[in-house]
């Protein structure tokens, strides 16, 4: 455990630098687009469409999920996996990458996946800001339980912080494993519950898919804005969530800090 407190220590102490090189990493990210930094919405909001249009107005035929129209309940989900996604894939890369600029810094290289996560999390407040317009504007008011987004940010902020942790050092190790990665994020969108309603599936089904640590933010999303349910309601799944995250932290952070020392010898 003193592995975590070392690397938690170290990412407090960056919190400053962190900011101002995600905040960099946004504009120079699409400095070169015409519509620049706009991208960043218009990417998602396009797949937005066209999953709405293939599985809600297409295969579903517009049939609400519950009270809600498909789009209204879709977006609660996907506004979750638009942060994981890139997050995932950018932020696991993100060691081998910046690896000989943080070499000759002041830097500690256990903060470049949270440069990622925080220059993400710009994009991520204002889908949310957006999403929350069109809940007002379908007539779904404000309740107590939107206080609970707040709760599932922070699941999600930690979920990825040790997943894109331990993600980041095993690629610098082993170069296959971001090629793999990029593969299992592609494979994880077909098996959360992004466009399909999981109510209708057997208990046992259900069972193994919440085995998927996303699965629980992304209904925890939906949980806060739609459906009126608290996290402690399944304090099982909550215990689990969090012990997952700790194990990916503990092992991120002991194989973080056992090979830091030679990451360049591996380029």
């Amino acid at each position: 455990m003193n592995e975590i407190k070392i690397l938690l220590k170290e990412q407090y102490r960056s919190i400053p630098l962190i900011i101002r090189l995600a905040i960099y990493e946004t504009r120079s990210k699409y400095e070169q687009h015409y519509l620049g930094i706009l991208w960043q919405w218009l990417n998602p909001l396009i797949q937005v469409f066209a999953y709405w249009f293939v599985f809600g107005f297409g295969i579903r035929k517009g049939q609400p999920v519950g009270e809600y129209d498909f789009i209204i309940w879709m977006l609660g989900g996907m506004i979750a996996w638009f942060f994981i996604s890139p997050t995932v894939v950018e932020a696991s890369n993100s060691v081998f990458k910046r690896i000989n600029m943080v070499a000759k810094m002041n830097f500690p290289i256990s903060s470049l996946p949270s440069v990622v996560i925080v220059s993400n999390l710009f994009v991520h407040f204002v889908m949310v800001a957006l999403y929350i317009i069109v809940l007002l504007c379908n007539g779904v008011y404000p309740s107590l339980h939107w206080l609970q987004f707040i709760y599932y940010l922070v699941c999600l902020v930690a979920f990825m912080f040790a997943l894109t942790l331990l993600n980041s050092t095993i690629s610098v190790l082993i170069r296959d494993y971001q090629q793999l990665l990029q593969a299992l994020t592609r494979l994880l969108f077909f098996v959360t519950p992004l466009f399909w309603d999981p109510s209708h599936m057997s208990n046992t089904v259900q069972a193994i898919l919440k085995l998927n640590p996303v699965y629980y933010i992304v209904s925890g999303y939906r949980n806060s804005f739609l459906n009126g349910a608290w996290f402690f309601q399944d304090l099982k799944y909550t215990i689990y969530f969090w012990l997952i995250t700790l194990i990916l932290l503990l092992a991120g952070s002991i194989l973080h800090l056992k090979f830091r020392d030679r990451f360049v010898d591996f380029l």
